[in-house]
Order: C-alpha cells, then sequence, then structure tokens
C-alpha cells in the first residue's frame, strides 16, 4: 500500500477507540468531581476510572505483545528500524498510547486521588521497559544520551532521508592535535565534543583570555 495513503487513512475502529479514550479522560477530569471531599468520589467517577484501568490494561497488553516483535525485527539493521517505526507509528502504540501518557499525567496532576483509586498508572509504567528497548535501537542513541535536551524530533531527519550534516565531511581532531594547536598560538576550544575556533572572539572578547 502506498506510504502516503496509509499514513492518511486509519482505521474506524482506531479512530473509535481514540475517541472512547478521549471519553473516558474527559470524564474524569475535575470538572466532573469538583467540590468532592478527598478520598470520597461518587460512584459513577469511580465506575470511569474502573473503566479506564481496564482500558489500559488491555491497550497495555496489546502494545506488551507488539513492542517485543517490533523490536526484534528492528535490530537487524537500521533501515528495518525505520520501517518498524513507521508500522508502529500507526498502530496503538503511536496514535493511542502518547495521547493516553499525557492525559494520565495530566489527570494526575489535578486529582491524584481520584488516579491512584483508578490505578491505571502502574499498568502504563510496566511498558516502560519494552519502549526503553525499542528506542535503544533508534540511530543516534548515544548522541541524544550524551544531550540533556535532546528532543524525539531530531530524529525526523533519518526518516526523511535528510542527512543532519548536510553531507558534510567530519573531521576528527585529536587531543594531541588540539593541544599542538594551541602551543603554535591558535586557540581551539572543546564544547560537547566539537571543536570550535574561538580565536578571533578572543581578539574582540573584554573579558580577557583566562576566562575563555
Amino acid at each position: 500500500m502506498d506510504h502516503e495513503h496509509y499514513s492518511k487513512e486509519r482505521s474506524a475502529s482506531l479512530d473509535l477507540l481514540l475517541r472512547f479514550q478521549r471519553l473516558l479522560v474527559s470524564k474524569l477530569y475535575p470538572g466532573d468531581c469538583a467540590g468532592q471531599v478527598p478520598y470520597t468520589y461518587s460512584p459513577d467517577l469511580l465506575g470511569v476510572g474502573s473503566l479506564l484501568k481496564k482500558y489500559t490494561a488491555l491497550l497495555c497488553t496489546h502494545i506488551g505483545d507488539i513492542l517485543p516483535v517490533a523490536t526484534s525485527i528492528a535490530s537487524a539493521s537500521h533501515r528495518h528500524f525505520a520501517e518498524v517505526s513507521r508500522v508502529v507509528d500507526g498502530d496503538l502504540t503511536g496514535i493511542l498510547l502518547p495521547e493516553l501518557v499525557v492525559s494520565v499525567v495530566l489527570l494526575l496532576s489535578k486529582n491524584a486521588g481520584l488516579m491512584q483509586e483508578a490505578g491505571a498508572i502502574p499498568l502504563l509504567a510496566g511498558l516502560l521497559e519494552h519502549l526503553d528497548r525499542f528506542d535503544h535501537l533508534a540511530p543516534g542513541k548515544e548522541r541524544d544520551d550524551n544531550e540533556d535536551l535532546a528532543w524525539p524530533g531530531i530524529m525526523g531527519s533519518f526518516f526523511t532521508g535528510q542527512s543532519c550534516r548536510n553531507n558534510e565531511e567530519v573531521t576528527l581532531i585529536r587531543k594531541a592535535d588540539l593541544e599542538n594547536h594551541n602551543k603554535d598560538g591558535g586557540f581551539w576550544t572543546v564544547i560537547d565534543g566539537k571543536v570550535y575556533d574561538i580565536k578571533d572572539f578572543q581578539a574582540q572578547s573584554l573579558t580577557g583570555s583566562s576566562i575563555l
């Protein structure tokens, strides 16, 4: 099936599940439990919480079955990972799970007591190991792990076939090369594993060489 057509067409059952999930979240949002005494909730509200737990359990069971298989296939090569990621992105894992996690965190911040009563959070926590194994297959993982502010969006260039380095050849500089260059009057410095020449900036700087 053509990829563009596949990405735009979503099954009716998946849309129905997404609407059902949003309905559950909206029923649990504080507007429906405002004014409740802590730890005492209406039977209707507890019923919705129980339904959310059952829904989450079924979703997590499906994802728990899918991800190990996806991880096994994706580990073959980067190309396999890209193809498997596209499939997973259109599955429950890529459509329902992200929104459910954000919704649960939001509900937890608004009404922690009710969410603890519902008991859906431990079910989601059980997926962390499966998700972590799959994520560790992503190209560039080592780079991302070294960046405190790394975002998943930086992987977009991999799937679109665009090089994040614009096909420029990367020159590797050894520590000894850097030291010798600086002894000869140069001013190279290393920031996050990349070498920068700040010689021109040194001449313009008012702070002095010691701070640089």
